[in-house]
């Protein structure tokens, strides 16, 4: 997925509430599977007019924002469905951070799944944030350090749950996270299993 350890980037401002994941990636699309190239449909409607020309006024069609990593959206953002759509399209947009008052559930879970870190912030922090992000100022995330750097000073702390940081910093998906912490427990039952169902280690005889 990608180390995430320390990132410094310019932030998007997306200050409207209640962003939901049709918003985020229309479902119209949802019949392309590959995850390469779904950056052109992130925001698709707000970003594209019907003959496909980026519109004007909005931060991710601006040049002052373009190929930025950290968003500042505002709360409940990703409410809705569940696609994955939604995250895959928003990390191939570039994104790596999310900073929020909120988050609809699934969404905040599939972040995680997919190497973008959702951090859910007070009302207060949001606030600096967004104000650093319209200002087009520099952000910069420190992880393992739980810590959001502002230029204008005023850094805040955040919390996340220690085995998702472990799995971002080291770049693990779900199988890396599993593989870490349980291989011990996965070696005792594959060796009680050769004991007691040998059959299902036998090999499979070769045809012809």
């Amino acid at each position: 997925m990608g180390k995430f350890v320390t990132l410094t980037s310019t932030a998007i401002p997306l200050p409207q509430d209640d962003v939901d994941t049709d918003i985020i990636y229309p479902a119209r699309f949802l019949l392309i599977t590959s995850r390469a190239g779904l950056a052109r449909y992130a925001f698709h409607d707000w970003r594209f007019d019907e003959s496909g020309t980026e519109k004007q006024g909005f931060a991710l069609t601006s040049p002052t924002w373009r190929g930025s990593a950290i968003l500042i959206a505002g709360r409940n953002f990703g409410c809705g469905s569940s696609r994955e759509h939604a995250p895959w399209a928003l990390r191939d947009l570039g994104i790596r951070c999310i900073i929020a008052p909120s988050f609809g559930e699934i969404f905040y879970n599939n972040c995680f799944k997919n190497g973008i870190l959702p951090i859910v912030v007070s009302p207060q922090d949001h606030e600096r944030a967004m104000a650093v992000a319209e200002s087009a100022g520099e952000i910069t995330i420190d992880l393992p350090g739980g810590v959001v750097r502002l230029p204008t000073g005023g850094d805040f702390a955040f919390a996340i749950d220690a085995r998702r940081r472990d799995a971002l910093v080291n770049g693990w998906d779900e199988i890396d996270l599993i593989a870490t912490h349980h291989a011990a427990d996965i070696d005792r039952f594959e060796a009680q299993q050769q004991q007691q169902q040998r059959w299902l280690w036998q090999p499979v005889p070769k045809k012809g």
